[in-house]
């Protein structure tokens, strides 16, 4: 009886062979198309992480901006009606303050009055024969600011715009 050495291994037959050559080749295939998915799911992860530190105060600033409305509300109505100066200059300051901390988010107030309509931030409430003063198409009055986050409208601005090819 002969025994195969350490370092002797039977031989396969060709087919065997071929069979464990197929597998080989098909697992180390499965194996490249899990490292590229693991690679995907890592740069995918990284971009959500990125943009909800860069958006995620969004859903503050959309319940802050309806009360910065009203406080320049209160300071206008105060000014027509004669109100006490100080009350004013306080309503002021926190108004000032509220937009500071916003702008320091990266939230801004959209520049509509004069400025061409533009539908990707502005929404038309109405139109109106243009004036002598205003471009056709311009802005002519803003009735409800908007803001925007960074690169993404929070709220459009809601603007009265003058008729007539811009």
């Amino acid at each position: 009886m002969e025994e195969d050495g350490p370092n002797e291994s039977p031989e396969l037959p060709d087919e065997e062979e071929t069979d464990y050559k197929a597998r080989v080749e098909d697992l180390e295939k499965e194996l490249q198309y899990a490292k590229a998915e693991i690679a995907n799911i890592v740069q995918r992860s990284s971009r959500d992480r990125s943009e909800a530190l860069k958006y995620g105060s969004s859903s503050l600033a959309k319940r802050l901006i309806p009360s910065i409305d009203l406080l320049s509300r209160a300071i206008d109505s105060a000014e027509a009606d004669g109100g006490s100066d100080s009350v004013i200059e306080g309503i002021r300051l926190t108004l000032d303050g509220l937009r500071a901390s916003l702008e320091s988010e990266g939230i801004t107030m959209i520049e509509s009055l004069g400025e061409p309509f533009d539908p990707t931030c502005m929404e038309a409430i109405a139109t109106i024969p243009c004036p002598e003063e205003h471009e056709p198409g311009n802005v002519v009055e803003v009735i409800e600011s908007g803001y925007m986050l960074h690169d993404r409208v929070l709220r459009a601005s809601r603007v009265i715009v003058a008729e007539g090819d811009s």
